[in-house]
């Protein structure tokens, strides 16, 4: 069974978001909270809370344990920008984008649909070369 949690509007930049979030993906849900507890980044502390808010949507809606939770997803997307300006030089103005982003967390309770789906593509590569060889 898989269970999300989405943050919307987090104002942190994608990007910076990404880089913490790549971490975590295909962890088993305890083990991810306790690698984010010391990554001493803003964004980690906004994933750990969606995490943690994940963990909680299965726990209390689905009656799952956290030990059996592994990351099957965990994505930043953009998210609006609020664009400001800034006095320059010779009466011209600059602009300032200050960005946003929408973390997204699935939790899924099987090892089965949390493994990646290349192995399966790798799966018809060979089939298709036995078949070329023979």
């Amino acid at each position: 069974m898989e269970v999300q949690a989405i943050t919307k509007g987090a104002r942190m930049s994608a990007q910076k978001v990404r880089e913490v979030v790549r971490q975590i993906q295909g962890m088993g849900a305890n083990q991810a909270v306790s690698v984010l507890q010391y990554v001493p980044r803003k964004s980690a502390r906004l994933v750990l809370k969606t995490l943690r808010s994940a963990i909680a949507n299965a726990e209390n809606n689905f009656n799952l344990k956290s030990e059996d939770l592994i990351i099957k997803q965990a994505v930043a997307l953009t998210g609006p920008s609020l664009k400001r300006w800034i006095p320059k030089a010779r009466g011209m103005a600059g602009p300032i984008i200050k960005r946003s982003c929408h973390i997204k967390i699935v939790l899924t309770d099987s090892k089965e649909t949390a493994e990646t789906k290349g192995t399966d593509k790798n799966e018809t590569v060979e089939q298709t070369e036995t078949k070329k060889e023979s």
